[in-house]
């Protein structure tokens, strides 16, 4: 018996309004301005590569000429060798500097915090000319008792050449940058584990090789990438010290011939296929260390 003054409802002969989409006509949405976008970036990049075909002062007979050369690749060769040993020894140090910062000793937080804050502030150009000139404030250096005599002695101007003062330059510029983003990393880290490992007796060593480094690559190896290729790029730098890097060959041979133009598509086009094969190895190292938090 309804308690209610209404009247009964027939449940059959009543339908839904909410799910009934029989009388609904469905009307895609559309983009007008996104068609329009793309049509005009289309018609920009059309233009741009026709450019690139037809215009004559590209010299395209040139650039192939030179794309291969002896000289070029050697040049390749260097800029190779620059971006290794900046990198290893870089990041080598930054991890030094990195778990200093993390340290509880106030002194090597302070001595850890000045190196990076100095190195981050003095443009390379300035620390790659001073490494240069090291003679010239020091012209030997000796290894012996602090304050006391020395054992061994060594030539400053036969010990750092261009090659060497460019490689010391370079990593202890980056290992400035490393520092942080290895510290980032490893912050990045939730404690709760530390201290589940420590309550289960772990030793620290292998906390930090087990549990810590392996979650902080996640965080580090985005970071750690953009510098390598940044140190690969600006290894262009080191043609001030006549060092015959990619970029400091390719202003000599246009120097030599006034093809200009030609040559500095050939130092582009090597940035360009280097810097994504370090992009497509970064990819697969990132893929390797995502392994169980990416599904």
């Amino acid at each position: 018996m309804s308690l209610t003054s209404d009247p009964p409802i027939d449940k059959e002969t009543v339908q839904d309004p909410v799910t009934d989409y029989s009388g609904l006509t469905v009307v895609p949405v559309r983009h007008p301005w996104r068609w329009v976008a793309v049509a005009a970036t289309a018609v920009l990049l059309a233009q741009f590569l026709h450019g690139l075909v037809t215009n004559p002062g590209w010299e395209w007979d040139v650039f192939a000429r030179f794309f291969t050369a002896a000289t070029i690749l050697k040049a390749v060769w260097v800029t190779l060798q620059l971006t290794f040993y900046g990198t290893v020894l870089g990041f080598a140090l930054g991890i030094v500097l990195a778990f200093m910062r993390l340290s509880a000793s106030p002194f090597l937080r302070a001595v850890a915090h000045a190196y990076i804050w100095a190195f981050r502030s003095i443009p390379l150009i300035v620390q790659l000319l001073f490494w240069f000139n090291l003679a010239y404030l020091y012209q030997e250096l000796q290894f012996g008792i602090p304050f006391g005599p020395g054992f061994f002695t060594f030539d400053t101007m036969n010990l750092v050449g261009a090659m060497s003062a460019a490689v010391l330059g370079l990593a202890l510029h980056q290992a400035a940058y490393a520092a942080e983003i290895v510290r980032g990393g490893v912050l990045a880290v939730d404690s709760g584990q530390l201290e589940a490992a420590a309550a289960l007796g772990i030793p620290r060593l292998r906390q930090l090789r087990r549990i810590v480094l392996p979650q902080a690559m996640r965080s580090i190896l985005p970071n750690a990438a953009n510098e390598i290729i940044s140190l690969f790029k600006g290894t262009s730098i080191v043609s001030v010290m006549a060092i015959g890097e990619l970029f400091y060959q390719v202003q000599v041979v246009y120097g030599r011939n006034g093809r200009v133009v030609p040559l500095l598509m050939v130092a582009t086009v090597w940035y360009i296929l280097l810097t994504t094969v370090l992009s497509v190895l970064q990819y697969y190292v990132e893929r390797h260390y995502a392994k169980g938090a990416v599904r």
